[in-house]
């Protein structure tokens, strides 16, 4: 189950943006040291336009250091990364325009109305003051949030609480979405109606989506392909039914992760509820 990676010096961000088939975010040999501590190891992976990845691993396996990485907010300590066609590290400013991006912790204000929220993010996007209704009005349809657009952020439910975040995330429409723990803390029926904005994110607007996860349904309901990451490293990368049965008859995924992790899952509805179940999801890290 070997990683394909594009050569370094490979196509021009023009050339991807304009071939369909070009993937979205490649990297080679992708490191990332805290002091004498290497959180990311040697990374080789291409994620193809419009395919929705997934990161698997226990705590500390260096799934949130790889995307932080990606999304330009650590700084590679070697290896090389692209994201949508532009150099993580030389490009920071274009690689930031075409990613939308949605942190495990709690980033909606509930201070705020959704629609204030989003009108903040238009605004933070740089998304023309002529164009911030229609966008706004389209992401509040999508996301099904249209009759609680005027409602304080704190009165929303979890689901409606990250289905905010997504929205925000794609104000700008970007190329690829990165999703740090999309569903913690939410109810089953929450966490099916984000799974099902996510499909149709990729399926209207072809958007590539990098999401972490500890919930193995989760990554066999919403992922074309997965990476178990385990100090560091990949220790296996392929789809959900590869990996399954790489393992054996009637394996499931908490299997393969045990299998190549040697640990045992984690067991993970307000504002305030989310905000806690987030939070302490963090300090586990």
């Amino acid at each position: 189950m070997a990683v394909t990676a594009t050569p370094t010096g490979g196509p021009k961000a023009e050339e991807i943006r304009a071939d369909p088939t070009a993937p979205t975010i490649v990297t080679e040999h992708l490191s990332r040291k805290f002091g004498d501590v290497l959180a990311v190891r040697e990374v080789d992976l291409t994620v193809s336009r419009g395919e929705i990845f997934g990161l698997l691993g226990p705590n500390g396996a260096g799934k949130t250091t790889l995307v932080k990485m990606l999304t330009t907010i650590l700084t590679p300590t070697s290896g090389s990364a692209r994201v949508s066609g532009f150099d993580v590290r030389r490009d920071p400013r274009q690689v930031r325009q075409r990613i939308g991006y949605v942190p495990q912790m709690l980033s909606a204000d509930g201070a705020l109305t959704g629609h204030e929220n989003l009108l903040l993010s238009a605004r933070l996007y740089g998304i023309r003051r002529s164009d911030r209704p229609r966008r706004i009005a389209e992401a509040l349809d999508f996301m099904g949030l249209r009759d609680s657009a005027r409602r304080l952020v704190r009165e929303y439910s979890g689901g409606m609480i990250r289905r905010l975040e997504i929205a925000q995330s794609m104000l700008h429409q970007p190329d690829v979405l990165f999703l740090d723990e999309p569903t913690v803390g939410l109810d089953p029926v929450a966490r099916h109606a984000v799974w099902d904005r996510v499909r149709s994110l990729r399926d209207q607007f072809r958007t590539t989506v990098l999401l972490t996860t500890h919930d193995m349904d989760e990554a066999d309901a919403l992922c074309e392909r997965v990476a178990i990451m385990h100090r560091g490293t990949f220790a296996a990368i392929g789809s959900p039914g590869e990996l399954k049965s790489a393992i054996g008859a009637g394996a499931t995924l908490d299997d393969v992760f045990i299998h190549f992790t040697g640990d045992t899952l984690d067991e993970r509805d307000s504002y305030r509820d989310t905000e806690r179940a987030r939070a302490s999801a963090q300090r586990s890290s």
